[in-house]
């Protein structure tokens, strides 16, 4: 195993970032990639996981490659990066066919590059990364829960990551060394880590993880008995924090802006709130002005989707409103977790609807659109597994059938697909699987609703902390606020 030289990487971590020293566990992670070891990491957020993987690589020879699932995440940290005179680049949709061809030709120049996993497998990309003069030093995928919450339907790239390694290392000369892969997260409960290392074929990975607990944050979940009882509590949350940096989750790009109107034309104390509403469907620009806007104290808040929270930092959020609940617990933590990065006490609360669902049935409604949805868009991309060729290529495929990219993933979780390349694939046993949505997760989150036991106690349990959980009081979420 190959020596770390502690000194010079301390020399470089307070150089570079002016640090005088690593979290808990940051030197574990950063000497197992130093090493080059498959690892995966799983650390709460605001832990400092994007310095794990950006200082090995400027400190390695060779180019690493950051996997990271969106625009904005690798916009702020490529930008970071630059402004400090590092050897930094991105590819992406938002960069002009000149910037993109410009930063192809400067690749061997570079140490880490930023890419989607879409972009990572477009051809040009693909096939410049497999030129012998680029030595790849390593593949870290960041935000790595999306490819077990996404890796099916939405982003089906992510499935194919697994095959990526083995294929560049053909491309090189026998004596490069090993291409490490790495996965950081912060939301991996033990069916999901068994998965990440399934499919991006760790080997004999080094696992780093650290607790999601986060005495700061206490956890609320309180009963909006009807539609107009929802805003109100809405409104007597934000009164309560007034001036404080907060979020407002929403599930639906519709719904987001509905409430971000309805919100602007409240006021409290006689004051309006200067809010808006943020999601994926907003034009790159917008989004990012706005995530600037409200980093500077533009808007005290943000009505968002899901698409505002990955990457994006700010240690003076106060407070995080659900006004509906998430799908799932791992979204419901990445989520809670923007609040209280400083350390100092804040909030969560979700507002759910009433057991009955008779006053209002939009929770239970929004829940069954989206099992809907996942099970009409399984079954589509099933009639299609009977048409597919035994070993066929990725691109032909899904050139001559609309669904063809899900069909496969499908394929390749239940077991029946093997790529031997990120592009090339081959089936195996007979076509015929058993598909049925697994709505364990979203049982799973309702639990959480109902429980009466100390509500981190049941996130740290539900994530594989069974002995951390046991005895837990937290002393701060309404359950153990209740008992007291």
């Amino acid at each position: 195993m190959e020596e770390v030289n502690w000194e010079a990487i301390q020399d470089a971590f307070q150089r570079i970032w002016g640090y005088d020293d690593f979290r808990y566990p940051q030197r574990e992670v950063i000497e197992a990639l130093m090493q080059r070891r498959d690892s995966l990491v799983i650390l709460a957020t605001g832990s400092g996981k994007s310095i794990c993987f950006q200082l090995p690589a400027l400190l390695q020879e060779g180019l690493t490659v950051a996997i990271s699932p969106l625009l904005s995440l690798m916009a702020d940290q490529v930008q970071d990066l630059q402004a400090r005179g590092l050897p930094v680049a991105m590819l992406n949709s938002t960069l002009s066919t000149p910037e993109r061809r410009q930063v192809l030709q400067n690749l061997s120049k570079l140490r880490l590059l930023y890419v989607s996993p879409e972009t990572l497998l477009s051809q040009p990309v693909w096939k410049r990364l497999c030129e012998p003069e680029i030595e790849i030093a390593g593949l870290m995928l960041d935000e790595a829960h999306c490819l077990v919450q996404w890796g099916d339907s939405f982003r089906p790239a992510y499935r194919r990551l697994g095959a990526v390694r083995a294929a560049l290392l053909r491309q090189k000369s026998p004596d490069r060394s090993n291409i490490a892969v790495a996965a950081f997260t912060a939301t991996a409960d033990p069916h999901t880590q068994q998965e990440l290392q399934a499919c991006l074929q760790l080997q004999n990975p080094q696992i780093i993880r650290t607790s999601p607990y986060r005495p700061n944050l206490s956890l609320n979940v309180a009963i909006a008995w009807t539609v107009a009882g929802r805003k109100r509590q809405c409104l007597k949350f934000i009164e309560a924090h007034r001036d404080e940096p907060g979020i407002i989750y929403m599930r639906s790009r519709r719904e987001t802006e509905a409430l971000a109107t309805w919100l602007q034309s409240q006021s409290l104390h006689g004051q309006s709130l200067y809010t808006t509403a943020y999601h994926a469907g907003l034009p790159t620009e917008e989004r990012r002005r706005i995530e600037q806007e409200w980093l500077v104290g533009k808007y005290q808040f943000i009505v968002c989707t899901s698409a505002f929270g990955l990457g994006i930092n700010n240690p003076k959020t106060r407070w995080v409103l659900h006004y509906q609940a998430p799908l799932t617990l791992a979204e419901y933590i990445q989520e809670v977790g923007r609040a209280g990065r400083d350390g100092k006490p804040a909030q969560a609360l979700m507002l759910v609807s009433e057991p009955t669902g008779w006053l209002d049935a939009s929770d239970r409604d929004r829940q069954s659109f989206f099992v809907q949805q996942q099970q009409n868009l399984q079954r589509r991309a099933q009639s299609l597994i009977s048409k597919l060729p035994n070993r066929g290529n990725y691109e032909t495929v899904t050139h001559t059938h609309t669904d063809a990219a899900i069909a496969l993933g499908l394929l390749h979780s239940a077991g029946k697909l093997t790529w031997h390349s990120p592009f090339d694939y081959e089936l195996h046993g007979d076509k015929q699987i058993q598909i049925e949505f697994d709505e364990a997760p979203l049982e799973e989150m309702q639990a959480y609703i109902r429980t009466r036991t100390c509500r981190w106690a049941f996130l740290m349990q539900a994530f594989g902390f069974d002995r951390e959980a046991r005895n837990l009081r937290c002393g701060a979420c309404d359950r153990c606020c209740a008992r007291k």
